[in-house]
């Protein structure tokens, strides 16, 4: 009979493994990519296994193409991914109490994907202990960051012998639109949803990444107002509803 951690590792792993329909044509994009801009196997598998987050890898790859500074690649793809400390300040709650040794397996493995399904599965099951949390976040890792490795070895491999109309690129943005599309549950999720998309578009001219930083954040004060508006109404309805105490 199957333990509680095992039980949840397997749930992660069922559970992500419709990320596989993704995952495998952006890291392929990222092999292609990284091939077509002049960088060997083995720097485009060490760049993809060290990182293993797509779209700052893209941007940086881009970035050292067109003759940035070394600086303002290493600045772009950090503030990329700044979005991995908003994860991580969520996760802390359910994974903090791990060993050292876990929670820095678990900060490497930490992707948008794999987020997603371990915030969506922590708030069904709150009663669950960190070690079964841990379980069901490395299940959720197998069908997202090892295929990532393969889909990036795969398309660096072919890289311009894959016909061009395989439409490959369409893998990024389809990817985050299933992370959204799963997590718009309340007001304050759809508020912050508008908001960033809103904010982002305006400010696209800003350059790689801190556009995307700036909606973030406006996202989050949207979200957080409408959340504290929802909140106060409830309550003023529940006092409302209250029945009065004779003589009160």
């Amino acid at each position: 009979m199957a333990t509680a951690p095992q039980a949840a590792f397997r749930r992660g792993m069922a559970e992500s493994a419709p990320f596989l329909l993704v995952i495998v044509p952006f890291g392929m994009v990222f092999g292609v990519v990284g091939t077509e801009a002049g960088f060997t196997l083995a720097q485009v598998m060490g760049f993809s296994v060290l990182v293993i987050a797509g779209a700052s890898q893209i941007a940086a790859v881009q970035l050292m193409t067109e003759g940035a500074p070394l600086a303002a690649v290493v600045a772009t793809a950090l503030v990329i991914n700044l979005r991995m400390a908003m994860y991580s300040a969520a996760l802390a709650p359910h994974l903090g109490p791990l060993p050292t040794g876990q929670r820095a397996l678990i900060a490497y493995m930490l992707v948008d994907q794999v987020y997603a399904a371990s915030a969506l599965d922590y708030e069904r099951r709150p009663e669950q202990t960190p070690a079964e949390k841990a379980a069901y976040f490395l299940g959720a890792c197998v069908p997202v960051c090892l295929p990532w490795y393969g889909a990036t070895w795969a398309g660096a491999t072919l890289g311009r012998g894959l016909p061009p109309d395989l439409g490959l690129d369409f893998a990024v943005p389809i990817t985050f639109l299933a992370l959204l599309a799963a997590m718009l549950r309340t007001p304050a999720h759809w508020a912050a949803a508008a908001v960033s998309v809103a904010v982002a578009l305006a400010l696209a001219g800003l350059g790689p990444g801190l556009g995307l930083l700036v909606a973030a954040v406006a996202a989050m004060a949207a979200g957080a107002a409408v959340e504290t508006w929802s909140e106060a109404r409830s309550g003023a309805r529940a006092g409302r509803a209250a029945p009065r105490r004779p003589g009160g």
